[in-house]
């Protein structure tokens, strides 16, 4: 366990970026060109439709990410950051939670949504792995890298799905709720751990971080917190204080700080 805030590192090692110089001037400039492409999939009757990012100057399988979205819904924030994933070369799949293209912006609404959700951590999983199936699905992912990042919601999403079994190397989350390892998990949790967390985010208690931290630990979790001081709950949104709650606040440093980190992180988990 490491519970601090590293300098950012590049996703691109000395190795990776020699390697891909070569390839360069060897076969002249390529053009990089994000592709997207939505796929309908659907979970207990819910129809969904998640998204897919890929960058197609890049040859070969690649590691896949799942993107989890905020309580909003999948909306175009949740959808940017699948994009920019797959600008870092990576396989992105913006998963749907909700379903029937349910997006809003009314705090209300989004608390509804997201306990229909939640109120079952069994049926939470089950609706992450559906995502997680379609990413997998893809021609241009290798299945054998698989990585899940979530914010808000979406950080417990990922943290849900690391307790739960699910057959990926890493899961990070973004300012997210930070659901307990149950008990049932300890001993089990394989993927690493990654979380990023606001210190001046008051809807998590100082004791619930407490407890999360406990509960990783006695579950024999390979897990990292890193903590950004006055930080606010959606540092990683730019549109975050458009949503009129005080706690919601973009933080430019936090924000680009914890994108760093995740990228090496991945460059971690996947080394192999």
């Amino acid at each position: 366990m490491r519970l601090d805030t590293p300098l950012a590192q590049p996703l691109i090692t000395a190795s990776a970026l020699a390697a891909g110089l070569a390839v360069s001037l060897a076969m002249g400039p390529v053009q990089a060109e994000v592709q997207s492409k939505p796929v309908s999939y659907e979970d207990e009757g819910v129809p969904l439709t998640g998204h897919l990012y890929w960058d197609d100057a890049v040859a070969g399988q690649r590691p896949g990410i799942l993107v989890i979205h905020e309580w909003w819904g999948l909306n175009d924030y949740a959808k940017k950051r699948a994009r920019m994933l797959a600008e870092l070369g990576y396989v992105a799949f913006a998963a749907d939670m909700y379903g029937n293209n349910q997006v809003t912006d009314q705090p209300e609404q989004a608390r509804e949504w997201m306990q229909e959700v939640t109120v079952d951590p069994e049926l939470w999983r089950q609706r992450a792995n559906a995502g997680l199936v379609q990413l997998e699905a893809s021609a241009e992912v290798n299945a054998d890298q698989i990585a899940a990042i979530g914010y808000c919601f979406g950080g417990g999403t990922v943290l849900q799905m690391a307790y739960g079994g699910s057959a990926i190397d890493g899961v990070v989350s973004f300012h997210g709720s930070l659901p307990a390892a149950p008990e049932e998990a300890f001993g089990k949790i394989k993927p690493e751990i990654l979380v990023l967390h606001g210190q001046a985010d008051s809807f998590v208690a100082p004791e619930v971080v407490t407890n999360f931290q406990n509960k990783l630990e006695e579950a024999n979790a390979n897990w990292e917190m890193d903590i950004y001081g006055g930080a606010r709950h959606g540092f990683t949104n730019p549109n975050a204080g458009d949503y009129g709650i005080e706690n919601l606040q973009h933080d430019p440093q936090a924000d680009a700080r914890s994108w760093q980190r995740m990228q090496s992180f991945f460059d971690e988990i996947f080394a192999d």
